[in-house]
């Protein structure tokens, strides 16, 4: 599946991946390919994309998620460095 992780100011990673863990405001969820619709409020906490190539760690301030089609926008207020 496709996997954006945007800032207001820069897309921060865009890539393919094989699953992605967010930190949503009631816990933590992972998205696999073919998931269902949905859209979810992220709070702080770490976005972890795991691919063939490996595992990326991202630390985000808060945001939204859309999953649609195997295509997952990360919508982030910000990433900690």
């Amino acid at each position: 599946m496709n996997i954006e992780l945007i800032t207001p100011d820069r897309k921060v990673f865009a890539g393919e991946a094989d699953r992605v863990k967010m930190p949503g405001i009631d816990g933590l969820f992972e998205v696999l390919n073919n998931h269902a619709p949905m859209i979810a409020a992220l709070k702080a906490g770490e976005v972890k994309i795991t691919s063939k190539e490996g595992v990326k760690l991202f630390n985000i301030i808060g945001g939204f998620a859309e999953i649609l089609s195997n295509n997952v926008v990360i919508l982030a207020e910000g990433v900690k460095a």
